[in-house]
């Protein structure tokens, strides 16, 4: 069975409204707008934005933001939880400089060792 699906024919009325949102929303700095269109995954229910870059957008509360995904180890999420869930030390140096990097792309303010990391 595929999970994912960009056919709005196979979006229910609660997915279409979800996508209605999205669309609603200025798009997510650092999120390229090339190739952008709606996706569903029927798996977890989960709406949302994708590119031709491979970024997804989703909703996280009342505003639009990157659902990250780190190149190495492929942890997930939005970027303010995976700052405050993790240290850099923690992570693969890839994932650590990556976030770093959305940080600076999305003007998200670092603290300590993050701070200390990206000077």
């Amino acid at each position: 069975m595929d999970y994912y699906t960009e056919n709005l024919a196979e979006f229910g009325s609660r997915e279409r409204s979800m996508a209605a949102e999205l669309l609603s929303q200025p798009l997510p700095d650092g999120f390229c707008d090339d190739g952008v269109r709606v996706a569903f995954n029927k798996n977890s229910g989960f709406v949302f934005l994708v590119n031709d870059d491979y970024q997804c957008a989703m909703m996280n509360g009342d505003t639009l933001e990157i659902f990250h995904n780190t190149p190495h180890d492929g942890i997930e999420g939005f970027l303010s939880d995976l700052i405050a869930e993790n240290e850099p030390g923690d992570l693969h140096r890839e994932d650590a400089e990556y976030l770093i990097q959305c940080a600076e792309n999305e003007g998200l303010e670092l603290t300590g060792e993050w701070l200390a990391c990206a000077g």
